[in-house]
């Protein structure tokens, strides 16, 4: 995308503000029309369905998230469509001469996230989006997402991930997603960062900053699951929405939902307060409704039954075979396991492993551990279990579908973002190891 390493050196706050300046970004206006969401898991799915509730109550909004599954240009959207080839290649020349002309006379040293960045808002300001969702890369304190000033943000959830940089601790974790927020403004806490309540009312008193949880200011109830979807009541200040709908599987989508739907409340009552009641009721379960987000618990095939996730935390991956369970039950599984070379291996494996009584150990093309190693912490998780190792994903997709077709058993595809898009990829007859990821 950019002739840049993916990060820049040190922190890049004070360098980014001159890109934007630089570009003319008016970060004033910036600030009024958006909402960040940063989290460990969730993000994705939540700034998608704050987005789709925007369109749905007739906003221009734009999307920006990160990573990308399939294609560079999903991390920029505008109404659900995807940046066009021609618009970022211009927008890229523009962002790369300004870029050139900082490092030149400060010698800057920025990274391709912050140029992606720049990017997407100056793609949001030439389109005149009325709304727009960052999604945030790593924590929020020194993410780019933090230049955005948004009163209104929100904590999808937190696990431990990134400790190199957020540090060692749920505590700190938590604390560096919280600066992505602005001085007297609003936080939206996911379910479960409610056990970090007093450290989090205490970390965010000072700076005038309301902390609202998700199961206490926020009321869910009536959930219910399918295959087709799922159902569940909502509940905040005055608002009170029954039997809203969304065709994200998972128990997890009921916190993301609720999150989605409060912060785009927020931000109506401070920038449009005018709004009809009955507007925003319809425009909040038709925008849940139509959320698409590919990868998190997606069926890909039905014969054999096939499902992948996305999920790359412990926490993550353990709520989401949860739900699979529930939604499509327990037994006559094939579990397809492998994980990032720079993740915790033995603990991702170890949370799936135990369940499963035949697993496909595999690597993926980017950044997989090796699929023997991946054997060696299933082993080690559940010595009981029938365990294969396929040298590539090509080789697990094969293995896999022979399993379950010989023993009349479904697929699951967990353990992380890469190994479950390949996968689908390899599964569809595309090359997965084509794929392009940041």
């Amino acid at each position: 995308m950019f002739d840049l390493p993916k990060y820049g050196d040190g922190i890049c706050l004070a360098r980014l503000a001159e890109l934007l300046e630089a570009l003319g970004i008016d970060r004033a206006r910036l600030a009024r029309q958006s909402v960040v969401v940063t989290g460990s898991n969730g993000k994705g799915s939540t700034a998608a369905m704050c987005a789709s509730i925007g369109r749905a109550c007739g906003l221009r909004t734009g999307l920006f998230t990160s990573p990308h599954l399939l294609r560079f240009n999903e991390r920029i959207r505008i109404d659900g469509a995807e940046i066009g080839d021609d618009a970022f290649a211009h927008l890229q020349q523009r962002v790369a001469s300004a870029i050139a002309a900082i490092s030149h006379r400060n010698g800057d040293k920025f990274g391709a996230f912050e140029a992606l960045f720049a990017l997407a808002c100056l793609h949001f300001q030439d389109n005149e989006c009325e709304f727009t969702v960052f999604e945030a890369g790593i924590g929020g304190r020194y993410d780019p997402v933090r230049l955005v000033g948004t009163p209104w943000t929100c904590v999808t959830s937190v696990d431990y991930e990134h400790v190199e940089l957020l540090g060692n601790s749920l505590e700190l974790i938590v604390s560096d997603k919280s600066d992505a927020c602005a001085t007297g403004s609003t936080i939206v806490y996911g379910e479960n960062c409610r056990p970090l309540q007093r450290h989090l009312l205490e970390y965010n008193r000072w700076r005038g900053i309301a902390s609202l949880f998700v199961r206490d200011e926020i009321g869910i109830g009536n959930e219910s699951a399918s295959v087709s979807g799922q159902r569940f009541d909502f509940q905040f200040d005055s608002q009170n929405y029954r039997g809203l709908e969304t065709n994200l599987l998972g128990a997890v989508q009921f916190n993301n939902a609720a999150i989605a739907v409060t912060l785009f409340l927020l931000w109506l009552q401070g920038a449009q307060p005018r709004r009809g009641a009955e507007r925003i009721q319809a425009a909040v379960r038709s925008g849940l409704r139509d959320t698409h987000w590919p990868g998190r618990l997606e069926i890909i095939a039905k014969h054999p039954l096939t499902v992948i996730d996305v999920g790359h935390t412990p926490d993550g991956i353990r709520q989401s075979l949860a739900s699979l369970k529930a939604i499509h039950g327990s037994d006559g599984w094939v579990l397809v396991t492998g994980a990032s070379g720079d993740k915790k291996a033995d603990e991702i494996v170890g949370s799936l492993a135990p369940t499963f009584d035949t697993i496909v150990c595999t690597a993926a093309y980017h950044k997989g551990a090796s699929a023997q190693a991946i054997a060696e912490a299933a082993r080690r998780a559940n010595p009981r279990a029938d365990i294969h190792i396929a040298a590539d994903i090509e080789g697990a997709v094969r293995l896999s579908r022979e399993l379950a077709t010989s023993r009349k058993r479904k697929i699951y595809v967990a353990g992380g973002l890469f190994l479950a898009i390949e996968y689908a990829t390899a599964a569809r007859g595309g090359r997965a190891q084509d794929l392009k990821f940041f």
